[in-house]
């Protein structure tokens, strides 16, 4: 892992104080929610007590009375205005989730409101085909056989001994046509228009669709709706009806009193329900002053808004605090209270992050329960996005790690690009010819510098070293030509004096040692001379094609035993220097490729010219190179020869890459099937 990656790790770490803010916030903002809760649960007992005094409000069955199924109750919602009776609706104030269905396929939808002394209508039916009825079935003497909706009521009817006594009354709804109808009211004994009632039927791609508007008084305590589906006009049709049984359920609706009472506990920012014990809404009472949210427009918009959404507390899904549209209450923990258990939840605003603190009691009426008493209130507690100062904070830490963590990045680089360039500066230093000791950065005052300052020190001693074993050669050459002269003429005078067979043979053994020696200084002492005729040498452009010709054709008489083999276009090959250097660089190679080869082995010389130079191969058959000497091969006193190490200085190769060098060129040693491969490549003129 590179010094940028490390200190941008580093740098992350400072993510924890704003972790650490957050955590102890989001402990703080807990234990208030908590003790907002034990608050709300107080209120909400001390008014399930109030409400405990109003047992009839609850909808409580009488004892020994017909149990009475849930399903079977029909729940009046409460309407802010009248909708206007055309057979739609869209100008119900009402969701389409406040529609409820007859069916599991939802063949028929209905929805019942009360607005003031009036009760709303609504019925959507799936029919692929309508019967209507005909006029003399529509009138009071009884109802044939066409599609028509009914409103079946336990209400007041006038008996034949004067008295009021309770029965199931009926308004049929069967229309002879689309538009305004007259309801038909029926009971045991007769069946008359019911003039009070306006009804609109309005035909629709599917079927049609039923609105009307009753009076309050001309429903009793139960209402059922029943839809009857006529397949002809002369046989009965298949009814689906909202109760079971012969009786239809309850019509639950708001109560006028609980409404009254539950507005006097309404708080800002609290709302407020009442519900029955099968949880139908009773009462519903909120503060009417909007949540202010303009404040958290800013925080919770853009990408800022899901950095909040990852440090908050969720809580509950927020739309189980809205009230169900199907009046019926129903959410997790006010079914808790409906069993009897008082329970609290909370929940968080997608929209705003506000959190609403919820909490159900129970409403007992001596040892029955008759209800539960539903508080929910808003909280600007410190994690809110609402509140401005946990904005600023997050904002402000937000930036600074941001900030902390660029420049951690940038001082990084620019560290990285230091080490770098004094790391690509010490490998050049030691590619080179001669050993470079300036190297970046030497001058500064910190770590780096010293350590740039301690490799330029080793370099420049590494570098003089280097130059003394360059020079060495010359030198010991040099010095010990003289003595070597002399030694040399002193056995040659000593032949003509007399010997003994013994000193002779010692003496003539002495004089091949001293050929011996004078054949290595003169190898010593030729690197030296070639590197100062390359510099003083004067260049010339030549046909490298033809200089290689003649000197293969010379190759061969120099080298009877072996077969050479000269492989090169007929074009020429244009070559900028000297052309004698370059033929002994020839020689040097060629030498090496006898020497490694046996009697008879051909030895190939190939020429190829290429859009930036000239590559001259060498190749011969024999032993490969071993992996760990072709990086040495060309130093000065390396020789690979395990025979006879002695006779060989290995200075042949080294003046070979001297002279390529000197000629701007490389020179490489290969393995190549069955032999050794040399490839010098020369840049064209």
């Amino acid at each position: 892992m590179n010094l940028r990656r490390q200190l941008l790790l580093i740098s992350l770490l400072t993510l924890m104080l704003p972790w650490a803010g957050c955590q102890f916030i989001r402990e703080t903002e807990s234990a208030l929610r908590e003790g907002q809760q034990r608050m709300l649960s107080g209120t909400a007992q001390a008014i399930a007590d109030s409400l405990a005094q109003f047992p009839d409000q609850f909808n409580v069955r009488p004892r020994n009375s017909r149990e009475e199924s849930v399903e079977d109750q029909v729940y009046g919602h409460p309407l802010v205005f009248a909708p206007l009776i055309d057979g739609y609706f869209d100008d119900w104030p009402l969701f389409d989730q406040s529609l409820a269905s007859l069916d599991a396929d939802g063949t028929v939808r209905y929805a019942v409101g009360v607005h003031l002394q009036s009760v709303f209508v609504y019925v959507d039916v799936k029919d692929d085909q309508i019967i209507y009825a005909m006029p003399v079935e529509h009138s009071a003497a009884g109802a044939g056989a066409s599609d028509a909706v009914e409103l079946v009521t336990i209400g007041h009817a006038p008996a034949s001994g004067g008295g009021d006594s309770p029965e199931r009354v009926s308004y049929i709804f069967a229309a002879e046509a689309p538009g305004r109808l007259v309801a038909s009211r029926r009971n045991a004994e007769e069946g008359v228009d019911e003039t009070r009632i306006t009804a609109q039927w309005q035909d629709t791609a599917e079927g049609y669709r039923l609105e009307a508007k009753l009076p309050r008084q001309l429903l009793g305590g139960a209402l059922g709706i029943v839809v009857i589906d006529a397949d002809t006009a002369d046989t009965a049709g298949d009814r689906l009806a909202s109760f079971d049984g012969e009786r239809p359920g309850r019509f639950v609706a708001r109560s006028p009193l609980l409404q009254s009472v539950a507005a006097g506990y309404v708080q800002p920012d609290v709302r407020l329900i009442v519900t029955d014990k099968a949880g139908w809404c009773l009462a519903l009472a909120e503060d009417p002053s909007p949540v202010e949210e303009s404040q958290a427009a800013g925080v919770a918009a853009g990408w800022m808004r899901l950095v909040y959404e990852a440090l908050l507390a969720s809580g509950n899904e927020p739309e189980l605090a809205e009230p169900d549209p199907s009046g019926r209450e129903q959410q997790p923990y006010i079914r808790r209270a409906l069993n009897g258990e008082a329970a609290t939840s909370w929940f968080r605003s997608r929209r705003s992050g506000r959190a609403v603190v919820a909490v159900a009691q129970p409403v007992w009426s001596g040892n029955v329960q008759t209800g539960v008493v539903v508080l929910q209130q808003g909280t600007d507690a410190i994690l809110s996005l609402t509140n401005r100062a946990l904005a600023r904070l997050m904002n402000v830490t937000l930036i600074a790690t941001l900030l902390v963590a660029a420049s951690l990045l940038g001082y990084a680089s620019w560290l990285s690009l230091r080490i770098r360039r004094l790391s690509s500066a010490a490998e050049r230093a030691l590619d080179d010819e001669r050993v470079r000791a300036e190297l970046p950065s030497s001058q500064a005052r910190d770590e780096i510098g010293d350590l740039s300052r301690s490799f330029s020190s080793v370099l420049k001693q590494l570098g003089d070293y280097n130059e003394y074993l360059r020079s060495l050669a010359s030198k010991l050459s040099h010095e010990m030509r003289t003595p070597l002269t002399i030694v040399t003429s002193s056995l040659e005078n000593l032949e003509h004096e007399p010997l003994t067979e013994e000193s002779a043979r010692y003496t003539a053994r002495a004089k091949e040692g001293a050929a011996r020696l004078r054949g290595i200084l003169t190898a010593m002492s030729e690197a030296s001379r070639v590197e100062e005729l390359i510099e003083n040498a004067a260049p010339e452009t030549f046909d490298l094609r033809a200089a290689l010709a003649s000197t293969v054709a010379a190759y061969a008489d120099a080298w009877p035993n072996r077969q050479f083999l000269l492989q090169c276009g007929d074009d020429s090959v244009p070559v900028h220097g000297s052309p004698e250097l370059i033929i002994q660089m020839l020689d040097k190679l060629v030498d090496n490729a006898v020497d490694f080869s046996s009697p008879d082995d051909e030895i190939v010389i190939s020429l190829e010219s290429e859009p930036n130079g000239a590559v001259l191969g060498i190749t011969n058959p024999g032993p490969p190179l071993p992996e760990r000497m072709r990086s040495q091969l060309f130093d000065s006193m390396i020789s690979v020869r395990p025979d006879d190490p002695g006779k060989h200085l290995g200075l042949g190769l080294f003046v070979a890459r001297v002279i390529a060098s000197g000629h701007g060129g490389t020179i490489q040693a290969l393995n190549v099937n069955g032999g050794v491969r040399f490839e010098v490549r020369l840049p064209k003129a």
